[in-house]
């Protein structure tokens, strides 16, 4: 058996080979004529990869796979259930059994997935995996494909700047904000508020914003990665 030196490259502990980091978007879904359809797999792929860097923990890539609630119509999705049962565990599953894993930390960065933390004590039971929802950046960024994933993207290098204005024009790209989507915007009153913010204020891009959304979200990630060593630390004493 080769012995691994758990403790080389820029690590913040030996144990952190022991976390992974998974992000979690959405690859079919319109985000107005600036963003592209994968917005969300891409913010959440680059954050979860940025994170693995600065800490050391092993990169689990992107799940090929997003839910959605049934009242928002701006995309391709999938259930819940599905995407627990034939997406997530199977990658987690995997990613236990062959690269030594004993936690997880799965950055979220599309909204429609959130109810996948109802199911995540189960999975946790059934893989014996510590699970960590990280749902940061999408309490934090705002409208769908507004100013906050508008300025992300502009950073990450994702935006199409000749399309800028045509994304602003919400009459015809409805999901922006989802401005146009009355059923959601009827049934979720976080929804309503922001698609009011958006018809009151507009969009801009801002690459402060989009910076300081992205540092943020980086900082609440490689918290979580702390406190898994942490607890483990502590149940080693």
């Amino acid at each position: 058996m080769v012995q691994l030196r758990y403790e080389s490259g820029n690590v913040i502990s030996p144990d952190v080979h022991q976390i992974g980091i998974l992000a979690l978007g959405s690859h079919l879904e319109n985000h107005g004529a600036a963003l592209p359809i994968d917005t969300d797999a891409k913010i959440a792929s680059y954050l979860a990869l940025e994170a693995s860097f600065q800490t050391g923990a092993k990169f689990l890539g992107v799940l090929y796979a997003a839910t959605e609630y049934t009242y928002i119509k701006h995309g391709i999705h999938i259930s819940v259930e599905e995407l627990v049962e034939k997406r997530l565990k199977p990658t987690l599953k995997s990613a236990k059994k062959y690269l030594q894993l004993d936690k997880v930390v799965i950055v979220n960065g599309h909204g429609g997935n959130v109810p996948v933390k109802d199911y995540l004590k189960d999975l946790e039971q059934e893989l014996d995996l510590k699970i960590v929802f990280n749902n940061k950046i999408v309490e934090i960024e705002g409208p769908h494909a507004g100013s906050g994933e508008l300025s992300m993207g502009m950073i990450l290098g994702i935006v199409d700047d000749r399309k800028l204005k045509e994304h602003c024009n919400i009459n015809e790209y409805g999901e922006v904000g989802m401005v146009g989507f009355t059923e959601a915007r009827e049934k979720d009153e976080g929804i309503d508020k922001g698609a009011q913010l958006l018809e009151k204020e507009g969009i801009c891009v801002d690459p402060v914003l989009g910076q300081s959304l992205i540092d943020k979200a980086l900082t609440s990630i490689e918290k979580d990665v702390r406190k898994l060593i942490i607890e483990d630390e502590e149940d080693y004493y």
